[in-house]
């Protein structure tokens, strides 16, 4: 039955992206973090300012979506958002130190989530490149 819902890619990376997602939801809560703040966090590095804008790229997230985890964020006193100088219309963030300390904790997070989906480090590579290539190519995901 090639047009069995088990046989569908779509319906595959959304089961298991939404359980994977409910594993990191759980781990994250000590942190006070979502798993949108959480992927936020990790796409800022520890001595980078960036617009909203470029963060939403990395991301693959609007500003609608992004600009209320920033807020949150910021609430939380993990990362700071400033006007830019150089033109006031950007918003620009960056990591506090405690963005940067909590950042530094959260690859134990990873590795949680991992060791539950009882996958070999081998399977997770493969799985991994796979699905960066998915991205990277000028497929129309990224449009």
């Amino acid at each position: 039955m090639p047009y069995h819902l088990d046989n569908q890619l779509c319906f595959l990376l959304y089961a298991t992206s939404k359980e994977i997602i409910r594993q990191y939801t759980m781990l994250l809560k000590p942190y006070d973090l979502t798993y949108t703040g959480y992927i936020a966090v990790l796409a800022i590095e520890d001595d980078e300012r960036i617009t909203v804008k470029e963060l939403g790229q990395r991301l693959f997230l609007d500003s609608g979506t992004l600009t209320p985890v920033l807020k949150k964020l910021e609430v939380t006193g993990y990362v700071r958002r400033e006007r830019s100088k150089e033109d006031e219309r950007q918003m620009q963030i960056y990591l506090t130190k405690a963005g940067i300390e909590v950042r530094q904790k959260l690859p134990e997070v990873s590795r949680q989530v991992m060791k539950k989906t009882n996958i070999s480090e081998q399977q997770y590579v493969q799985l991994r490149n796979v699905l960066q290539d998915i991205l990277q190519n000028d497929c129309p995901i990224k449009d």
